[in-house]
């Protein structure tokens, strides 16, 4: 998938950015802890009420909805939840998917993502997801940092609304001001992996852009990219 032999030479440092969501894990979190968390409480009816909520999520993608006005309207079903209750259910999706044998890591991007941290990197989550399902996760593979979709909370509880999607042209947004944050770092000497055509803008501003999974699109315009670069 990637050489991360390539890294800078010693003693210079350099940050790698990663995508989570089919990128590192195999699974979108944000959806699949919506149907967890939906049929923990309520059963069939559980069920039921998450293949409402992927209908209207459907047909908005369909008709070329924003991808960060479809993640607002997810964020809306947290809508008066208890940040604390959110938080138990999110440690109890974290520890069922990562029990043995499921499947739930993407094991090459793992697997480079603890290269890098042994090569000295400092290793960056950036995810559309938000912090109860990206913090666990951030522990577990050694990430230092995440920059992720922050739903507002008054009073202990989730208001359903967001400031910033970090989607998109928000992932290019958040992943810019971390560089920003270290003028040690030279971008050329990041590394950043992500899935879809829509990591693209956070690919674009590191000299190591990494596509997994098989998204002809992205593949495309990265190597589009190498080939202007040697121009």
């Amino acid at each position: 998938m990637s050489d991360v032999s390539r890294t800078p030479d010693a003693g210079r440092p350099y940050l790698v950015f990663s995508d989570v969501d089919e990128t590192l894990i195999t699974v979108k979190s944000m959806f699949d802890f919506l149907h967890y968390q939906l049929v923990s409480r309520h059963g069939v009816a559980g069920v039921e009420e998450y293949e409402r909520i992927m209908a209207v999520v459907r047909r908005r993608a369909d008709d070329g909805t924003p991808r960060a006005d479809i993640n607002r309207f997810y964020y809306g079903h947290y809508a008066d939840e208890s940040v604390e209750t959110i938080g138990r259910l999110a440690e109890d999706w974290f520890s069922e998917r990562t029990a043995s044998g499921r499947g739930f890591y993407i094991e090459q991007t793992r697997e480079a993502l603890t290269a890098h941290r042994a090569g000295g990197a400092t290793v960056v989550l950036v995810s559309g997801s938000f912090p109860p399902l990206l913090e666990p996760l951030a522990r577990e593979v050694g990430a230092d940092a995440v920059l992720c979709t922050r739903p507002l909370v008054a009073d202990g509880r989730y208001t359903g609304e967001v400031e910033t999607p970090v989607i998109g042209a928000g992932k290019r947004a958040a992943v810019l001001g971390k560089l920003e944050s270290r003028p040690d770092v030279d971008p050329r000497d990041c590394w950043a992996y992500g899935d879809h055509v829509s990591d693209l803008p956070m690919l674009e501003l590191v000299g190591h852009p990494v596509a997994v999974g098989e998204d002809e699109e992205l593949r495309e315009r990265l190597a589009e990219r190498v080939k202007g670069v040697k121009a």
